[in-house]
């Protein structure tokens, strides 16, 4: 047998009797039944959602910026990477990511590379992720962005990429991006090029299309 390409390849079954029964402010629920290849209609529930950014922000001595703040569904108050949605449709990833810098550590970076585009749970919801990479950090100007809910209890803490790896394995971390985010961060680092081997922040992203 003829070994194929190993990436992803665009396809879309057939469906039929699609129903949302549930919409809020920001994600839904949408019903959908698909034709399996024995010919057969099988249900499939997904949640919607518009896509969301992240960001590795690692400083001049490969240490990364980690937020701590309390999730509900989980009940647990979880290490995390600043993250967040791409709240207006088409809206420039790149551009969302610099906001989430700035509002959750208030903090600006002059290097921008895209470290890895990736679907957090395709079994069970749409949404799609780009994470930055950020480097040549500094202080962003101005005042404080005013945190509102689970933000208003964020702990800050800049953690070496050995020491993230270390807990990872432990078991210690959970958070898919921050695990998803060190292990690539570590690879890139580790890799002929290093971090300039990576893709530039404006690069395509066919899975959340946006305007430049």
């Amino acid at each position: 047998m003829e070994q194929q390409g190993i990436f992803d390849v665009a396809e879309e079954w057939e469906v039929r009797g699609g129903t949302t029964p549930f919409q809020g402010r920001v994600t839904g629920v949408r019903s959908e039944e698909v034709l399996m290849p024995d010919g057969s209609w099988a249900r499939r529930d997904y949640q919607t959602h518009p896509g969301s950014v992240s960001v590795l922000a690692l400083d001049a001595e490969r240490r990364v910026l980690v937020l701590r703040q309390y999730r509900h569904p989980v009940r647990q108050r979880l290490w995390e990477l600043p993250a967040g949605l791409l709240d207006v449709p088409g809206e420039n990833p790149w551009h969302a990511a610099q906001r989430e810098l700035y509002e959750e550590a208030h903090c600006k970076a002059d290097t921008w590379r895209v470290l890895a585009d990736y679907y957090t749970s395709p079994g069970g919801t749409d949404e799609a992720l780009r994470m930055f990479v950020a480097t040549d950090l500094s202080a962003a100007e101005g005042e404080r962005y005013a945190a509102e809910g689970e933000e208003q209890q964020i702990e800050v803490a800049w953690v070496p990429v050995p020491e993230l790896i270390r807990l990872i394995q432990a078991g210690e971390l959970h958070n898919p991006t921050l695990i998803t985010g060190t292990l690539a961060v570590h690879a890139a680092l580790t890799s002929p090029g290093g971090l300039d081997a990576l893709r530039p922040a404006d690069s395509p992203w066919p899975a959340r299309p946006f305007e430049g």
